[in-house]
């Protein structure tokens, strides 16, 4: 374990030490872990560098860490609050590591290492987000170009892979970009990418841009332009072993193969800066450029930036800089976690308010705020009963805990809670259920994943497709309604739904029967057809049958299915499942909100027909007493 003493970074303030205590800082990648603890706004201290390959997992390594007398002095104070950014996309609870055997569940995480706030970002995320506040002597330009204020920043890093950023400005503040760009497909620019390319086929099915513009890929451009000198039997070398090799001036392979990775990163940077736009410049970080020193700047990088065609100029415009700020991944995860607890303690405090109205709680009051504190997620999930038995207190314990910050009771305090853990907005995430998981968990993430795909839903549906589909419903003469497994369910409601709105319509449960009474449609009917997969056979084959009659087909199902493709209109539904065979379809959930969507959209348009009618007829009755006074009585009471 290396350790440094402490160290300022860009952006420190020199305000007090955090008054909830230091926050603990992770930038994880495929061989290194890097930890550090904020004491205060841009203040590292107790920097360490800890091999992956040490610990059997990454809570093993943060443990360890903790452990360590630096950190210990440096964090005297309990860590409640911490942030991690690993080198891997974060679309999950549960992370699973790309370039490393360590798995872990954040929320497991959070619980185990007992923390208020425990945040995980993809580190490039957390790198780009640094990038605004580097001072001109943390980087250096390579190239011309001048960047332009206020726009789009894009980010490359090579390390054990390579990561792909970009930084969006956006009023008075920057969006930090996601992205898995690495794993795009590589393409070759000239005859020795061309020889490279081959050979990089022979041990790799699909060759991405990370494959050859990171430490694992230098090593392989290395071996390839090895028997492209005619030296196939050259013994393989590590990245460190390459560049120092090329540094020193000892092997002129090393040294070709070093040029060959800036010139392929050249030109994965220009096709960043043209994707994203970014005139703000684009800066290359990661752990392999920065020790390549004099060999890059008089690499092709530069001018393989700019080799594009037609848009060279373009290009030209655009600066590129070269990251050589220490530790600047900390700077950008350190903000989002500043951010992140800015947002919490301005909407609802909550857990402050129990740390702070603890020291005049009872000694019973006290276990329920400690365990609160501990576990503010399950505390969200739990009714009262089981609250008060995991906590080992009666109920009226838990509701005068409640009373005693301030609050009106469980529901009101739950309330609360969420607000400040989210920051006033409770976000949901899709997560896998675990046969590991405790019922406490297992209803949190059922509940969580069905909000999810239902937001997902509401935010990617598409409009004139359900506009159309209710038109079609609408007209319909006779409505069949196919669908086989457990979508069954959903059909038979449907048909329920569709009756009494008077639409006439018939289901039948038996795949046979439905493909004979597909058979009897006629044109003016419609086909509404759900299904999950939209590939059964049998299925497929009822629907061919009623389009053979003239029917019209209406699909609830996923899209580039071969239902999607048979369908004159369709409602699109993708969702991954669960990981376990008994965890309940989310798609089934969602079959019975797009009909709901269907049916109500039915039932307005024929209300508001009525109230046309019936507005009309007033009007003419209302014109005839009209007229029938001027006739008789001329004039109006």
């Amino acid at each position: 374990m290396k350790i440094d003493e402490k160290m300022e970074v860009a952006g420190s303030d020199p305000a007090e030490r955090f008054s909830e205590g230091p926050r603990l800082l992770a930038d994880i990648g495929g061989t290194n872990a890097r930890f550090v603890l904020e004491t205060r706004q841009g203040h590292l201290e107790a920097v360490a560098v800890l091999p992956c390959d040490d610990y059997a997992s990454l809570l093993d390594a943060i443990t360890a860490y903790m452990a360590s007398s630096e950190a210990r002095a440096a964090g005297s104070a309990r860590v409640r609050h911490a942030a991690i950014a690993i080198a891997n996309p974060i679309d999950d609870d549960n992370i699973r590591m790309m370039n490393h055997h360590w798995f872990f569940s954040i929320e497991a995480m959070r619980a185990a290492l007992g923390l208020d706030t425990l945040l995980v970002v993809n580190d490039f995320t957390a790198l780009a987000m640094a990038l605004p506040y580097l001072r001109p002597d943390q980087r250096l330009q390579i190239g011309g170009g001048m960047a332009r204020a206020d726009s789009v920043i894009g980010l490359l890093g090579s390390g054990t892979g390579l990561g792909v950023s970009g930084m969006i400005p956006a009023e008075d503040r920057w969006i930090a970009l996601g992205s898995e760009g690495g794993h795009v497909s590589f393409a070759p620019c000239d005859q020795r990418e061309m020889d490279v390319l081959s050979f990089a086929w022979r041990e790799l099915s699909h060759v991405s841009a990370e494959r050859l513009a990171s430490g694992r890929g230098l090593e392989l451009i290395y071996r390839a332009l090895s028997e492209r000198a005619g030296k196939p039997d050259a013994p393989p070398l590590l990245a460190f072993e390459i560049t120092s090799r090329a540094l020193n001036n000892e092997c002129d392979v090393c040294i070709e193969a070093v040029d060959c990775f800036c010139a392929i990163l050249g030109s994965i940077a220009g096709n960043v800066a043209m994707t994203l736009g970014a005139l703000g410049g684009i800066y290359i970080g990661g752990g392999i450029v920065p020790r390549l020193g004099p060999l890059f700047e008089r690499s092709q990088f530069r001018a393989r930036f700019e080799q594009k065609g037609r848009l060279n100029e373009y290009l030209a415009q655009i600066p590129t800089f070269l990251i050589t700020a220490e530790l600047p991944t900390f700077l950008g995860i350190a903000a989002i976690l500043a951010q992140k607890l800015k947002r919490a303690h301005s909407g609802a405090p909550v857990l402050e308010s129990v740390r702070q109205a603890r020291g005049r709680m009872s000694p019973s009051e006290c276990k329920v705020a400690d365990w609160v504190l501990k576990e503010p997620n399950a505390m969200l999930t739990l009714p009262i009963a089981e609250i008060a038995q995991r906590v080992g207190v009666s109920q009226p314990t838990v509701m005068r805990f409640c009373r005693s910050i301030g609050v009106q009771g469980l529901a009101d305090f739950k309330l609360k809670l969420a607000s400040g853990l989210t920051g006033g907005a409770i976000t949901v995430a899709h997560c896998h259920v675990e046969i590991s998981d405790s019922d406490a968990e297992l209803a949190r993430k059922v509940l969580g994943n069905n909000a999810s795909a239902a937001l997902a839903l509401r935010d990617m549906l598409d409009v004139k497709a359900l506009t159309a589909a209710i038109e079609l419903l609408r007209g319909a003469q006779r409505v069949e309604l196919l669908a086989v497994g457990s979508a069954r369910v959903v059909a038979d409601d449907m048909q329920h739904k569709l009756l009494n709105l008077g639409i006439v319509s018939s289901f039948f449960a038996d795949p046979q029967a439905q493909e004979m009474s597909a058979a009897m449609l006629k044109p003016g009917d419609v086909a509404l057809v759900i299904s999950r997969s939209g590939a059964l056979p049998e299925l497929l084959r009822t629907v061919k049958v009623a389009q053979g009659c003239g029917a019209r087909v209406l699909a609830i199902t996923a899209s580039g299915s071969p239902l999607a493709k048979l369908a004159d209109v369709l409602l699109t539904l993708n969702h991954p499942e669960g990981n376990l065979n008994f965890v309940p379809m989310i798609v089934r959930l969602l079959q019975l909100m797009m009909l709901d969507i269907l049916s109500v959209g039915l039932a307005r348009r024929d209300t508001a027909q009525r109230t046309s009618a019936a507005e009309l007829e007033e009007g003419q009755l209302h014109g005839m007493r009209i007229s029938g006074k001027l006739k008789f009585g001329g004039h109006l009471e």
